[in-house]
């Protein structure tokens, strides 16, 4: 990882990406597939931190904070921010204050600062059977998808976004870049496979995923995600 003396910097940039994206965030964010929207991304360190900076939505409140994630209700928890290495154990503190929970609604999703723990607090929701829902005006980018795909089941409204784009590590290499059973790639298909895809399906959805350069993003709505991943 990164030293320490770093996280300023990487905080400011996706401040400054942040606001600029409030003057240029996608007009239409609902395209097909065919039409590629490039977004501002911040990318590095092999992958361990992928977000895509968007206009900020409205933050619900909520009557109890756990990290990037606020309780609504005893069955229903809001996810608003980016997550990192502490995200697992935040959201295990959190089904232990509310075992209820069955929902989590993905307000802001801009993306991870930790892949690795990304997956394991995507597994963890995937275990305890929890939804994922993003309601219109929702928007679930980069490291954010693979905590969509979690869900046991996936509900995505009319009006809702997605953004996806390829990792790069610190040689500025890509998934592309390495052989398709590399451990690098294997992370993520295995990953796709635990969360229902068929290896088929992982294989095609992690190829779409890593058509677009780490710099750029590939914006979709609520029918295009149909196209690679099941929906309720």
């Amino acid at each position: 990882m990164p030293g320490c003396d770093k996280l300023p910097m990487r905080k400011l940039i996706a401040l400054f990406l942040s606001l600029l994206a409030l003057a240029a965030h996608p007009a239409a964010a609902q395209q097909v597939i065919s039409d590629v929207t490039e977004e501002t991304v911040f990318v590095s360190n092999g992958g361990s931190e992928r977000f895509v900076a968007s206009a900020p939505a409205a933050i619900p409140q909520g009557i109890a904070r756990f990290g990037p994630f606020r309780v609504l209700d005893a069955s229903r928890v809001a996810l608003v921010d980016v997550t990192d290495a502490r995200s697992p154990a935040q959201f295990a503190a959190l089904l232990k204050a509310f075992p209820g929970v069955s929902l989590i609604e993905m307000i802001d999703c801009p993306g991870t600062e930790d892949d690795r723990a990304n997956l394991a607090l995507g597994r963890l929701i995937h275990a305890r059977g929890i939804a994922t829902h993003v309601p219109a005006g929702g928007s679930v980018r980069s490291g954010g998808v693979e905590l969509f795909l979690a869900g046991a089941r996936r509900i995505a409204d009319p009006g809702s976004e997605f953004a996806v784009h390829s990792w790069a590590d610190e040689d500025g290499r890509e998934a592309r870049d390495y052989p398709e059973n590399a451990p690098e790639n294997r992370a993520y298909l295995d990953y796709y496979a635990e969360m229902g895809m068929t290896p088929a399906e992982a294989k095609g959805f992690y190829a779409m995923t890593n058509s677009v350069p780490f710099e750029s993003a590939l914006w979709l709505g609520a029918p295009d995600m149909a196209k690679w991943v099941r929906l309720d």
